[in-house]
C-alpha cells in the first residue's frame, strides 16, 4: 500500500512458502511452523541482498512522495532497473530458504485471523509465514497485511478483475481503523513492545490475550465485507 515497510517481494515470498507448506503437510501446525521459519529465513535472505528489508529505506520513497521525486528516483537514477536487478537476485535465494523443519507447534497472528474469517485451508497456511511482522522480524503487522491480501483476493475474485487496487477505499479503511486500534503504530515490535524469539514466544504472547483486539477488529472488518 506504498507505506514504505517491507518490500513486496519479501512479502510475496512469504505468501509462497506458504503455499509450498501447504501443498507438502496440508493443514497441520507443522505445515504453520515451516511456513513462519521459512518467512524469517526470506527476510534474512533479503537483507542481505539488499542490506534493508523496507521498501522507504531502499527507495527513498513511500506514498507522501511527490510526483517529481518518484520520477528522479526510478527514472532518473534508475532504481526501477535496481528492483528488477535485486527481484532477479533474490528469487533465486528465496527459492533456497523455502522448506525448513521444525517440529514446534505454533499459533500464528495471521493464521488465527484467517480462521476467524474461515478462510481455506491453503490460504491459512500461505499466510502463517507473515505472522510477527513476516517471519518474526517485527516489521509492519503481518496481521494487516493479510487482512489487505484477503481483501484484494476477494476484490479480484467478485470483479474479475486482474490486478489488486492499491487505493481501494476499503483497503484504507483497514488501515484507518488498524491505526486507530493500535495507537497510530504500525510496526509489530511497536505494538507488543517487543521482537519475539521464536514461534513459541508468539504462541505464549497470543495464547495470553495479546493482540485479540486487533485480530477481532480485523476479521470483523473482512467479516462484514
Amino acid at each position: 500500500m506504498q507505506y514504505g515497510y517491507q518490500c513486496g517481494m519479501i512479502w510475496g515470498a512469504a505468501l509462497a512458502a506458504g503455499a509450498e507448506a501447504y501443498r507438502l503437510f496440508g493443514v497441520d501446525s507443522q505445515a504453520e511452523t515451516r511456513s513462519i521459519l521459512a518467512a524469517k529465513r526470506l527476510v534474512d535472505a533479503f537483507r542481505a541482498c539488499s542490506g534493508e528489508i523496507n521498501c522507504l529505506e531502499i527507495t527513498d520513497i513511500d506514498k507522501s512522495s511527490s510526483i517529481m521525486k518518484m520520477i528522479f528516483v526510478f527514472l532518473i537514477k534508475g532504481k526501477t532497473i535496481g528492483c528488477m536487478r535485486m527481484s532477479a537476485k533474490y528469487a533465486q535465494a528465496a527459492f533456497n530458504e523455502i522448506n525448513i523443519e521444525s517440529p514446534i507447534p505454533p499459533v500464528g497472528c495471521t493464521t488465527r485471523l484467517a480462521r476467524k474469517i474461515g478462510l481455506s485451508e491453503m490460504h491459512t497456511v500461505m499466510v502463517a509465514g507473515l505472522a510477527g511482522g513476516i517471519g518474526l522480524c517485527g516489521g509492519a503487522c503481518g496481521a494487516l497485511g493479510a487482512a489487505i491480501w484477503i481483501l484484494g483476493m476477494n476484490s479480484i475474485i467478485r470483479k474479475s478483475a486482474n490486478k489488486i487496487d492499491y487505493k481501494d477505499p476499503k483497503a484504507l479503511d483497514i488501515i484507518d481503523r488498524f491505526l486507530k486500534c493500535t495507537d497510530y503504530k504500525f510496526e509489530c515490535s511497536d505494538i507488543v513492545g517487543r521482537k519475539f524469539k521464536n514461534i513459541s514466544e508468539h504462541a505464549r504472547y497470543l495464547s495470553d490475550g495479546g493482540c485479540t483486539e486487533i485480530i477481532k477488529m480485523l476479521a470483523d472488518t473482512l467479516s462484514a465485507e
